[in-house]
Parts: C-alpha cells; sequence; structure tokens
C-alpha cells in the first residue's frame, strides 16, 4: 500500500465511523513517518491497513469499518486495497507507546488519524513473530529505518504478560538483523 492509498483507506474509515480518532496500528503506520520512495518493499507491499479506535471497547467500530471496506468488500474488491478494524489491544504495544504517536499529515480525512510510531510498530510486530513480520522489521533494519539499540529499549518495556524468554528470543534476533545489516 503506498500512502495515497493509505490516505483514501482512512478518509472511507472516517465516512464509516465519523468523528473519532484513527489509529493505524499495523504495518502501514511507516508511512507517516517516511517517505514511500525511502522505504523496501516489504514495507509497501501489504494490501490492508490495520485500523483501530482509542474508543471502541466492544469493537463495534472496528466491526463497521470491516463490514464497509474491509476484505472483501466492495471497497476491496474495486480497490484492491481494504482497512481492517482491529482493536486497539490487536497489538501488545510497549509502555508509552500514546506519548509517541505521529500524527498522518496532510491526509484529507475528517477526523486525526495517527499513526504507531515505527519503532512501537516493529516491536509489536516481533512479538507476534509472524513471518511477514520479520521481514518487514528486517527489513526496516536493513534500510536504516529503525535501529537495533531503540528496539532493544522497547522490548525492555513491553507489558509483563510477554514472558522474559519471548523477550530474551526478540532481543537475540534483533541483536542478530542489526549485526547482518551494518
Amino acid at each position: 500500500m503506498n500512502r495515497e492509498q493509505l490516505d483514501h483507506v482512512v478518509r472511507a474509515v472516517t465516512e464509516v465511523v465519523p468523528g473519532e480518532d484513527v489509529l493505524i496500528i499495523g504495518s502501514q503506520a511507516v508511512l507517516a513517518q517516511v517517505d514511500e520512495s525511502d522505504l523496501p518493499t516489504e514495507a509497501t507491499r501489504s494490501i490492508e491497513a490495520d485500523i483501530a479506535f482509542f474508543d471502541d471497547p466492544d469493537d463495534s467500530k472496528a466491526d463497521k469499518v470491516d463490514g464497509a471496506i474491509g476484505e472483501l468488500s466492495k471497497f476491496h474488491q474495486t480497490f484492491g486495497y481494504y482497512g481492517q478494524g482491529v482493536s486497539v489491544g490487536t497489538a501488545t504495544l510497549p509502555a508509552q507507546w500514546r506519548d509517541r504517536l505521529v500524527r498522518l499529515e496532510p491526509t484529507s480525512a475528517w477526523s486525526p488519524v495517527w499513526c504507531l510510531e515505527i519503532h512501537d510498530c516493529v516491536v509489536s510486530k516481533l512479538v507476534a513473530n509472524r513471518q511477514k513480520d520479520r521481514e518487514y522489521a528486517a527489513a526496516l533494519l536493513a534500510g536504516g529505518i529503525v535501529t537495533g539499540e531503540t528496539l532493544s529499549g522497547r522490548v525492555d518495556e513491553l507489558p509483563d504478560s510477554v514472558p522474559t524468554a519471548k523477550r530474551e528470543l526478540i532481543r537475540a534476533w534483533i541483536a542478530r538483523e542489526a549485526a547482518e545489516a551494518s
């Protein structure tokens, strides 16, 4: 997904759920922080933008997004990309992540659009530990878009629900990938 497509998704989201701050919680958050021409392919190959809302305790707003512009919707079929409504709790995030949010600007959306700071996003992906997430993280490390030092620091800020052994595996992965990138 490129920046223009992301802007289209968030504009559609703010029409489906008007008046709510939008949070981009997945890989497309990088588009608020780095020009797409400076990104590796792994950072923009996803066709979905994970969209959450700060005030959505029953996920009803996320469900509206899924129904209107989600996977297999008319929007997806028409444009080839889509918005995936998710809960803020979908991602396991470091402490103080809200203080580091980056505003997506400029955008034609009707409501403010926030994105995870890229190191917070990458750490959450490393906690999820899917192949596509590791590829995304490795590409951003190799491209100098994130640093191993900052990522390791954010691992230290993960909630206690992430076991120590998993944190150690993530730190080892970061150290190995950062060494390969340099």
